[in-house]
């Protein structure tokens, strides 16, 4: 499951790619067994530790994904931001065709069950604290006893040690100074969120 990456668009470091995962950790899940391919979608936390860092989350103990886990190879793709790129946005339109500009990462490695009960509940702590930071008050979990026992039992918890990563940041890498100029100023002229998004990231990434 390799990522077709022209040179131009490779992510320029793997600080670059980790910002991409801590930015969009709402992954595709992707386990590739002799049948059919597992696939789940859910967040991921990202965690230093190896060369390439560690993912952490967990799904419904009813999905059947996890039992696949360790019988072929799993990827979590990130999806970053991403844009239609109109050839009337460049300097020369007539002679140009349309393309989409997008920022994703592909991040490879065998999972490894969580099976402690303390260590599974200080993953959903951790997960809750991560996602309800723009959440003013922030949520806390007071769920306790029984219930909070049941509910454990009812997910599987897990940690993807990243064993390499692709990461792909297509972003008019090919263009001009003035095309990437102008692409940039339209797509913050939308006022659209994905569509400043990619703006921004492509603003942070010209000197590459």
């Amino acid at each position: 499951m390799t990522l077709y990456t022209p040179r131009r668009f490779a992510a320029p470091t793997t600080d670059d790619a980790v910002a991409l995962m801590r930015a969009y950790a709402f992954v595709t899940l992707v386990t590739a067994t002799r049948g059919e391919p597992a696939v789940t979608h859910l967040p991921l936390l990202w965690a230093a530790g190896g060369e390439f860092g560690t993912l952490s989350g967990h799904m419904a103990r009813a999905n059947p994904h996890w039992q696949q886990f360790g019988q072929g190879s799993t990827l979590a793709i990130f999806h970053g931001p991403h844009a239609y790129i109109s050839p009337s946005w460049y300097v020369q339109p007539e002679r140009e065709v349309p393309t989409w500009n997008y920022a994703t990462v592909h991040a490879h490695g065998v999972p490894e069950l969580i099976e402690a009960r303390d260590d599974k509940l200080a993953l959903i702590d951790r997960s809750v604290a991560a996602f309800e930071a723009g959440n003013t008050p922030p949520w806390t979990r007071a769920l306790d006893g029984e219930r909070l026992e049941a509910m454990l039992s009812q997910i599987v918890a897990f940690h993807l040690p990243i064993a390499h990563i692709d990461a792909k940041f297509k972003m008019n890498q090919n263009r001009t100074a003035a095309d990437r100029a102008r692409v940039v100023a339209r797509l913050e002229a939308t006022r659209h969120p994905e569509l400043q998004a990619m703006a921004d990231w492509m603003r942070s990434h010209e000197s590459h």
